[in-house]
């Protein structure tokens, strides 16, 4: 297998600890149902114009009271209206919003997966034993905001670009790297699905997978490639991609571990202190490759 050499065995073990704990993440064909249907073309970076080889929405099924029934994801979606699009626009924090951050860390770090990450990370001496002082590194991770765009003010911040996703001066997508927040935009006729992203017929995804390498388009804007995980729960993905960000101070990070049966590379962008972005990129599944 020498796709998997340079695996970071340590870090496998410690994902797949935070998978078998991750009690919210959401049941393929069960709880939500995803439609594949055509491998998607090339597109230049820099065109918007993508042929559609899906002709329907990726997600044709979700079960929303489920997932607003779960206090992790309930307050994962208070936070998918609290940003504006376009870097160059300052964010303006109201209390509410800054509310909702709160209830939103509040929310995850009662779950196993934190605590689980926690431990971890506390263990690496990376982080703070005091879970409020935790919180708070959590915070400034994922909510401080930053100037993305020199020429505003602090227009961005790593749940943002995560989570939600913005674009460059109305120009470019970046980041949206989050299912459910792919479903709303999807949902209200804002994302267009335009197929999965293989390297070859062997690569090819099924529909239980719950990592996706994928093109779409947003607000006409093209992502020609974009990779996220499905049916996972927002604890889950704050777990994994704080413990990367944790684990270098380098500008970027690329590890390769093994979770459950996919090869992934995760790849994580510091800003500062915060993150600036971070994705898995499916390198195979167990259940075809090997």
């Amino acid at each position: 297998m020498a796709r998997g050499q340079g695996i970071n065995q340590e870090l496998s073990d410690v994902l797949n600890e935070l998978w078998k704990l991750d009690v919210n993440r959401m049941k393929a064909g069960k709880d939500y149902k995803i439609n594949l249907q055509g491998k998607a073309g090339f597109v230049a970076e820099g065109s918007n114009s993508a042929r559609d080889s899906a002709r329907a929405p990726l997600f044709s099924y979700v079960d929303e009271k489920k997932l607003k029934s779960v206090d992790t994801y309930a307050h994962f979606i208070d936070l998918l209206d609290n940003y504006e699009m376009s870097t160059g626009v300052t964010e303006h924090v109201t209390k509410e919003e800054l509310q909702e951050n709160h209830l939103f860390l509040d929310a995850i770090l009662k779950t196993e997966v934190m605590k689980c990450a926690h431990r971890y990370l506390v263990r690496k001496g990376l982080a703070q034993s005091d879970p409020s002082k935790f919180k708070s590194q959590l915070y400034d991770i994922w909510f401080k905001l930053y100037r993305r765009d020199k020429n505003g003010g602090e227009d961005s911040c790593g749940f943002e670009h995560v989570f939600v996703g913005e674009t460059k001066q109305g120009k470019e997508i970046m980041g949206l790297h989050n299912w459910v927040q792919f479903y709303h935009q999807e949902k209200n006729n804002h994302v267009d699905y335009k197929g999965y992203k293989a390297r070859s017929n062997k690569d090819t995804p099924d529909e239980d997978d719950h990592v996706l390498n994928l093109q779409f388009s947003w607000n006409g804007l093209v992502k020609p490639v974009a990779s996220c995980f499905i049916g996972v729960s927002p604890e889950f993905e704050v777990a994994l991609f704080t413990i990367v960000f944790f684990l270098s101070n380098e500008r970027v990070t690329k590890v390769t571990v093994k979770v459950d049966e996919y090869l992934l590379e995760i790849v994580v962008y510091r800003f500062g202190r915060s993150i600036g972005t971070s994705y898995p990129k499916m390198i195979s599944s167990n259940n075809r490759d090997f």
